[in-house]
């Protein structure tokens, strides 16, 4: 291949990666399904891309590490406090879960698709592993209530590395020819490579926190680092133990995640952001390598392996894993919609494929096509199904629309107080034990403390709140509890005050756009600005516009000077008013205003009428 062909060739991997994810953005679809329907048409749809000719021997090296970085950022989302009360059922899941759903796989590629015992193994060990690269974009969607997503997230995590690991070893036995051989040696060989793992993974991860800790390398350089440890411990353990690496990888990330001697935020995200890179042109890759015949292969026999999977397999594991566990039968039922399979499979899959192929294993040509059936059918179907099958058991919280307040101060608790009578949940947290008592009197949820504590997550319920406001006196405590809060609920959903006396382009000098939350309510509405115009007896009023009393007519009757604070839609969606944005709430909406004590109340018409605010 020419040097032009192979830069087009990666040029439309990228493109066709950012598209499907962009569209699947914009519909609200799970994003891998998008990413294996455009392999799909780009390789055995329309012979466009070839990876094999375009990475030639390069291919399952380059899929090898991608999956390792994959897991390795995986590791660095799990935090052992999220363990609590859950740690059992995790560990059921990954042992006996897996037992219980490899068995089941096993069971029906061979009577179902009728492959040879040893292939059926092969593939029931394939298939017990359920990704984190797609569990983790639908638990942001679904959002279900807690601990159900950080049980679903360890599981994801955890269980593909040892499900890959347990995949070799019949891989490796059916290359032997010595499926017959003594269970207790696999069971031996098992535990070795698991051991060898978590040791190297282990040294990798104290050798990073030593060198971040007395920085011995640059700043600049910790993520390149850390990419290169990454690259480096998967290797090592592979050379030793034989597959050992996905394991090593995985607690390295997990060990990072729970130190605390050194700072590793900025690698957390750089791994965010290459993982998003890294699933998106893999299943573009692996699903183009797929043939035409291939397609046209599926019979009804996959279809119903696909409902054992779904319905019998998925179901039994967690029935076993979470007897005497105390969780709810509706608990049980959402664990048991939610098994994806993603990368990790179809990686493991397309490799013994080759490698079976190669050794000229009868039916090894069908493994490839089945796994991929698999990935796409658990996608759509948990994917499209995950969040009504969630509401319906009430346990979903995709858009949760309450506001967590940064400042407790009596002004803050007044537009609070609206906001909770307004059926939105508010949570008011201040280290000023006056103004959270002052709140509490007010009926108003609290939090005493650092919003910074390590420990903050475990003690505030977030259970409801989907955005934060920081409304504090300290512009800069403003901008890092912005910044902290982030990695919670997006950028987008994170906000704070117009800083004092300093317009905006001053202020931007000093605090760079990625280290600031949205600006909300307009210049006018800093610190002090809000607190002289309540001192000044100003009134936050809620207001339902109609066709005769609309937005106009509200500010004839208040004045120009009212300020904006909040938006409510006709479908119940809280958005606060922006200060990029220009604010023209339309009829049937409801808005949230501070007005000036002069004012008086609007016609007292069925559509305009305002809700009693607050007293002082």
């Amino acid at each position: 291949m020419d040097i032009e062909t192979a830069l087009v060739g990666l040029a439309t991997v990228l493109t066709l990666g950012f598209l499907a994810r962009w569209i699947a953005w914009r519909l609200h679809l799970p994003s891998i399904l998008l990413l294996l329907l455009t392999g799909l048409v780009a390789g055995p749809g329309t012979l466009f891309l070839n990876p094999d000719e375009l990475f030639g021997n390069a291919l399952l090296p380059f899929v090898s590490i991608s999956v390792a970085l994959i897991l390795f950022e995986g590791g660095l989302s799990l935090s052992f406090r999220d363990l609590k009360g859950i740690g059992g059922v995790v560990r059921n899941l990954v042992t006996v879960g897996v037992v219980v759903t490899g068995v089941i796989a096993s069971a029906g590629a061979y009577l179902i698709l009728s492959l040879d015992l040893p292939l059926a193994l092969l593939l029931g060990s394939i298939l017990v592993v359920t990704g984190p690269t797609v569990i983790i974009p639908l638990l942001q969607h679904v959002r279900p209530a807690s601990p159900l997503g950080h049980i679903v997230r360890w599981e994801g995590i955890l269980n593909d590395p040892f499900g890959a690991l347990l995949a070799v070893l019949v891989f490796e036995a059916i290359l032997a020819g010595e499926m017959t051989s003594r269970a207790d040696e696999a069971g031996i060989a098992f535990l070795s490579a698991v051991g060898f793992g978590v040791l190297v993974g282990a040294v990798g991860a104290g050798l990073m926190v030593l060198v971040l800790r007395f920085q011995w390398i640059p700043e600049f350089l910790d993520a390149y680092f850390s990419l290169t440890m990454v690259v480096a411990v998967l290797m090592v353990s592979n050379h030793y133990h034989a597959e050992s690496g996905l394991i090593a990888v995985t607690v390295m990330g997990i060990v990072l995640a729970n130190q605390r001697a050194s700072h590793v935020k900025h690698i957390v995200e750089f791994n965010e952001h290459l993982r998003v890179l890294v699933i998106s042109i893999l299943f573009i890759l692996l699903a183009a390598r797929l043939k035409v015949d291939d397609i046209y292969s599926v019979t009804w026999r996959e279809w119903v392996f696909l409902a054992v999977l779904i319905v019998a397999a998925r179901p039994a594991a967690v029935a076993v894993a979470t007897l005497g566990s105390g969780m709810t039968w509706q608990q049980k039922a959402f664990l048991s919609a939610m098994a994806p399979r993603g990368i990790v499979a179809a990686a493991v899959a397309s490799v013994f494929a080759v490698r079976l192929e190669a050794a000229g294993v009868a039916g090894a040509e069908r493994l490839t096509p089945v796994v991929f059936f698999v990935i796409i059918g658990t996608v759509t179907v948990y994917g499209l199904g995950a969040f009504p099958f969630a509401k319906r058991l009430d346990l979903a919280q995709p858009h949760p629309q309450g506001v967590l307040f940064v400042g407790a101060q009596l002004w803050a608790c007044r537009i609070a107080k609206v906001l909770q009578d307004a059926g939105f949940r508010v949570v008011m947290a201040d280290s000023n034990w006056a103004n959270v008592t002052a709140a509490r009197l007010q009926g108003l949820p609290t939090h005493f403390g650092s919003i910074f504590s390590r420990c903050v997550l475990e003690e505030v319920d977030l259970c409801g709140i989907g955005r934060l406001l920081a409304v504090t006196s300290n512009d800069e405590a403003n901008s890092l509890a912005s910044v902290h809060f982030a990695e919670i609920f997006g950028r987008h959903e994170v906000y704070q005050l117009f800083p004092e006396a300093c317009g905006a382009s001053e202020r931007s000098a000093v605090f760079p756009l990625h280290l600031q939350g949205r600006r909300v309510f307009g210049p006018g509405a800093s610190y002090q600005g809000l607190a002289s115009r309540f001192r000044d007896g100003w009134t936050v009023k809620k207001t339902m516009l109609g066709k005769n009393f609309d937005y106009q007519a509200f500010l004839d009757q208040h004045g120009e000077g009212a300020i904006p604070l909040f938006v409510i839609s006709s479908n119940g969606d809280l958005q606060p008013a922006r200060a990029e944005d220009s604010f023209k709430p339309r009829s049937q909406q409801t808005i949230i205003c501070l007005v000036p004590p002069a004012s008086e109340e609007p016609p007292g018409t069925s559509e305009g009428v305002a809700a009693p605010h607050p007293q002082a």
